[in-house]
């Protein structure tokens, strides 16, 4: 989610609105995606070759490493799949046809931001490498991070605008002010790392102490991620926002100052919503108002205790319990080992499949592996009755049917994709982990066409790469040169070499990580 204009115009306001923080020795709750963004947008990575990835688990362990060395104890929460009302389709549009246009412009040597896309997977293996505990929401964290937050006290890490309308016990740090290359070594003090905490209380008090339980309707009216109503310019227009005093930087917030102006009236949200209706056609005022309501939710505490998870190892989310997935699903979403892609797949029979960079005039390179992707499309048939029910995607005509979201030139497309019946002790997804391995294993080398007796002679850990390089082989569109092939094989031994070197002993790859884990 995101708030449009607010946090540029708190960052105007910093003196204002933020407190200076010398963190250490406390538990710290993470937006994992605002931080994997941070970090690969910020740590002068190429953007532009599918993904330097060496460089970018660097910066993120010495990310924690910063942490571990304040005695900082993070926690991560990753955002999960799309919500089940699937109410941010238009901005998940509008965002990847954003994407379409920067990667155009990497592509040809401009700017431009794109995460490569394997930079989520790399995140995660960095995070259990170094033991940070983590979690994957079933949809968007952010209620989650909150409640989380809320419940031990501690300070949300994030770069997400929505946590200025959350009421956090003990505050929101934004990413771009937290120093953690500039930590606090001197000696004979304690380790601690600069950061700025946003003041609900000093943003409250700056608009004549209005009352905080009015900014969720300050967030929807303002227009957020999950709303956008073409009729709330009506109330905008009809309303006379008093914008107050004004410098030269306010005049780029005027629908974020009249609006917080104009709430700060008003004692509580439901008198704010009332005025709000009246300058809309009557006939429209019952759904609006239902709306609004809906959306203002977002901003409240979340049923779901992540706390069990970091206590227990599992958590109830009853969204996704209501749906009647397997056990072995929820549990495996949770960890991180399957990505949101399958839960996309399984809830909405839609996935996204997201831009790299590439030349835009040809097919985008997610068509190679539409066959394997139709495959797995097959293995999540039948999951559950109850997501019939919820999947809004769903061609009665064609109940094999996946809609995939996907770049055609330079503008995105819904193409519909059928997914590959699979013999009957495939069907029942709650018991595929029961196959045994020698099936699961001949499952995987059908997908990708390759024969076992091509990988006797291959060493285990590199039978996957090779697999998948012979896959590549057999479908891509231009035929493959031998430098292509020198440089996929030279990739797959240098990794192993380097462990090899770098790795002479079990050394502790994180001092002072030690004292963290046993304050959990």
């Amino acid at each position: 989610m995101g708030i449009r204009g607010l946090m540029s115009f708190v960052e105007d306001h910093s003196n204002e609105f933020f407190i200076g923080l010398k963190l250490r020795d406390t538990k710290i709750v993470i937006d994992g995606y605002a931080l994997f963004h941070r970090l690969c947008f910020t740590s002068n990575l190429e953007l532009r070759c599918g993904g330097d990835y060496d460089s970018f688990a660097d910066v993120v362990q010495k990310f924690f490493e910063s942490l571990f060395a304040c005695n900082i104890c993070p926690y991560v929460i990753l955002d999960g799949g799309c919500d089940i009302s699937d109410k941010k389709l238009a901005t998940i549009k509008d965002r990847a046809r954003e994407k379409i246009q920067m990667a155009h412009s990497l592509s040809v040597g401009g700017s431009g931001y794109v995460c490569p896309l394997l930079i989520r997977e790399v995140f995660i293996q960095v995070l259990i490498k170094l033991q940070v505990p983590f979690v994957q929401c079933f949809s968007e964290a952010d209620r989650d991070i909150m409640t989380l937050a809320n419940h031990w006290n501690c300070p949300v890490l994030s770069s997400d605008s929505d946590f200025c309308i959350f009421d956090l016990k003990a505050g929101f740090c934004p990413l771009n002010s937290f120093q953690w290359r500039h930590m606090n070594t001197v000696k004979g003090t304690r380790n601690y790392i600069p950061a700025k905490c946003f003041s609900l209380e000093a943003f409250c008090h700056h608009f004549s102490n209005m009352n905080k339980a009015l900014l969720p309707l300050f967030a929807v009216l303002c227009g957020n991620d999950h709303i956008n109503l073409p009729i709330m310019e009506t109330f905008l227009s009809k309303a006379r926002l008093p914008l107050g005093a004004t410098s030269s930087k306010g005049r780029r917030h005027h629908r974020v100052l009249g609006l917080l102006n104009w709430l700060s009236h008003f004692a509580n949200p439901t008198e704010a919503l009332d005025n709000v209706l009246k300058y809309l056609p009557k006939k429209d005022r019952e759904n609006v108002k239902e709306l609004l309501c809906c959306c203002m939710e977002e901003y409240q505490q979340s049923q779901v205790k992540l706390q069990d998870f970091f206590q227990c190892g599992t958590y109830v989310c009853p969204d996704a319990l209501n749906l009647g997935l397997p056990e072995w699903v929820l549990v495996a979403l949770a960890k991180g080992q399957l990505s949101p892609f399958i839960s996309d797949a399984l809830v909405l029979k839609r996935t996204i499949l997201h831009t790299q960079v590439e030349n835009m005039q040809q097919p985008n390179a997610h068509r190679l592996s539409q066959p394997i992707r139709q495959i797995i499309y097959g293995l999540l048939l039948n999951a559950s009755p109850h997501l019939e029910k919820t999947s809004g995607n769903a061609l009665p005509s064609r109940p094999l049917a996946f809609s995939e979201v996907e770049r055609i030139n330079k503008n995105i497309k819904t193409s519909i994709v059928d997914a590959i019946e699979l013999p009957k002790d495939h069907s029942d997804l709650s018991k595929l982990t029961e196959l045994s391995l020698r099936r699961r294993q001949m499952l995987l080398l059908e997908t990708l066409k390759v024969k076992q007796t091509i990988l006797e002679p291959i060493p285990a850990a590199l039978k996957l790469p090779i697999a998948v390089s012979c896959y590549w082989l057999q479908h891509t569109e231009s035929k493959a040169k031998l430098h292509h092939l020198q440089s996929l094989l030279l990739a797959m031994l240098v990794g192993p070499l380097i462990t090899i070197i770098n790795s002479p002993g079990n050394v502790d790859p994180v001092p002072g990580q030690a004292q963290c884990l046993a304050a959990r």
